[in-house]
């Protein structure tokens, strides 16, 4: 997949510059056309006649050095390119990207590009986890930015955590799986439940949950990123939507039942993410209530279960719900597979240090009616988005991927 793509190579000043080597060369090697570009700092590191050398093409750091006079030479790198991939991303770096800065040939290159970016992340543990970091790569990835994780190991200051860059095989085969799953669901409709419903006791007060929407918001960007019509049905949510991606924002589960079956219909996959509320106040009260007492009990109703109402309701669809549990996490989410008439069923055990609401990572067992068809480590949400799409492409190509 990736013979034959013309791809720039990013290198940044780090220590971890040197393993931009063996990257350019197993990106060649893999077939690619592969251009680097490296910042001054970069070239401090490992010389560009050996980038230049291994990928049979000019390095390019000096935005200045304009050698074709019949093209702007960072403009045309970046109309001409497939693909981006930053290896290895500084914290200055992302910094730049992040606010659009354009002060060197890559920066610069960057910011005029409209194809993918891949940033791979290297730094001290401490860097890698400063909130203004955290938030320059939620900024890069709510545009559309993809990230390979860095690694834990043992790093140049001498700790041993995690900001290590991913090796040059685990980088290549993120490019080759972008590049395979590139279009893949090219004409599929995908709808998408995110983030927690709002159950309202009074015009001030109301019943929800931990959902912070972010696992479903990275299941409709993975799944844009395989060329799919994505629609992705938003509750309460602090999340930032993808890009080109269709948004309907619900309050209560009754209004997130709504949105949901006007666009069942026409959909082919379902990945039901959100986290709905089971009980409502059955009486909901016009003006704030007043304390009467030292004690104050609510009748709660049940609402519509969404994820059965969906299962009994399907025909060609396939449909994926989630399950967040503290115990007994198998025999629940089989039990909720069958119960809901699911084709598969992503649970993960909240208790776990990681897991779940809120947090940027997660860790996930996936169920069919076979039993468990996967079991993803700890990893960032985005990540085990994309390793989800995966599986429900392959369980969409297994059955035929048509309409019954």
């Amino acid at each position: 997949m990736i013979a034959g793509k013309r791809i720039i190579l990013g290198i940044t000043g780090g220590i971890a510059a040197y393993k931009g080597a063996a990257l350019c060369s197993k990106l060649a090697q893999a077939g690619a056309d592969v251009h680097v570009m490296m910042t001054e700092s970069a070239a401090k590191f490992i010389t560009p006649l050996t980038l230049q050398t291994l990928s049979r093409n000019p390095v390019l750091i000096d935005t200045f050095d304009e050698r074709d006079p019949a093209v702007v030479t960072h403009i045309h790198q970046a109309d001409h390119a497939d693909l981006i991939v930053v290896a290895p991303a500084t914290a200055n770096s992302i910094a730049k990207l992040a606010n659009g800065m354009a002060d060197d040939m890559l920066s610069t290159t960057l910011l005029a590009a409209t194809c993918p970016i891949l940033i791979a992340p290297a730094m001290n543990v401490h860097m890698y986890e400063h909130p203004a970091v955290v938030e320059n790569m939620e900024r890069l990835a709510a545009r559309g930015a993809m990230f390979v994780e860095p690694g834990t190991g043992q790093l140049a200051c001498g700790y041993v955590a995690k900001g290590r860059l991913a090796e040059p095989e685990d980088i290549v085969a993120a490019i080759g799986t972008w590049f395979a799953g590139n279009g893949i669901l090219q004409g599929k409709r995908v709808l998408v439940t995110a983030g927690g419903t709002i159950e309202r006791l009074d015009p001030v007060r109301f019943l929800t949950n931990d959902s912070s929407g972010k696992m479903g918001f990275a299941v409709a960007e993975a799944a844009k990123r395989m060329g799919a019509d994505v629609t992705l049905v938003a509750g309460r949510s602090s999340e930032t939507p993808p890009a080109g991606i269709k948004v309907i924002r619900t309050a209560s589960a009754a209004d997130m039942l709504d949105a949901v079956m006007r666009e069942f219909p026409d959909t082919d996959i379902v990945v039901k993410a959100a986290a709905v509320a089971d009980y409502r106040p059955a009486t909901v009260h016009e003006q704030k209530v007043k304390k009467t007492g030292e004690k104050l009990v609510l009748e709660l109703e049940r609402t519509t279960d969404i994820l059965a109402a969906l299962g009994e309701r399907k025909t060609h669809q396939l449909l994926v719900g989630f399950a967040a549990e503290t115990e007994n996490v198998e025999r629940y989410a089989l039990d909720k597979l069958k119960r809901k008439n699911c084709d598969l069923i992503v649970a993960n055990d909240v208790s776990k240090e990681g897991v779940g609401f809120n947090g940027d990572t997660n860790a996930v067992d996936v169920y069919g009616p076979e039993g468990l068809v996967s079991s993803l480590p700890l990893m960032s949400k985005r990540e085990t988005a994309s390793r989800l799409m995966e599986l429900i492409t392959d369980r969409l190509s297994s059955r035929g991927g048509d309409r019954s």
